[in-house]
């Protein structure tokens, strides 16, 4: 379990929540610098255990996401789309038990 902090080809700094599985829990927002990724890192450990702090959206093809958002509604960081609702729930839970403990891996070059 851990935050992978990353580039992406348009250069912003990413950072993206693993399980034990090294399946892909969470995913941010593009950050522009390793500063602010960081920072969304330590908003998600924050903010994880709120179920307030959760928004279950339904995408266009009618499979379930989560978002998880900060206390200004910005958002943190987004799930994987989902094929049932108990899997979301699911996914709920893995971020609310892996995110607290999660180490910090840097993989962007800098």
């Amino acid at each position: 379990m851990k935050f992978e902090l990353f580039k992406g080809q348009n250069d912003k700094v990413y950072f993206r929540l693993k399980a034990r599985n090294g399946q892909v829990i969470l995913t941010s927002q593009g950050y522009s610098n390793k500063s602010g990724a960081k920072n969304g890192i330590e908003s998600v450990q924050k903010n994880c255990h709120d179920d307030n702090c959760y928004e279950i959206k339904e995408a266009k093809n009618g499979k379930p996401f989560f978002n998880l958002i900060a206390a200004n509604k910005q958002i943190i960081g987004n799930s994987q789309m989902y094929a049932s609702m108990a899997s979301l729930r699911s996914g709920i839970a893995s971020v609310k038990k892996v995110a607290p403990e999660a180490r910090v891996e840097d993989l962007t070059a800098e």
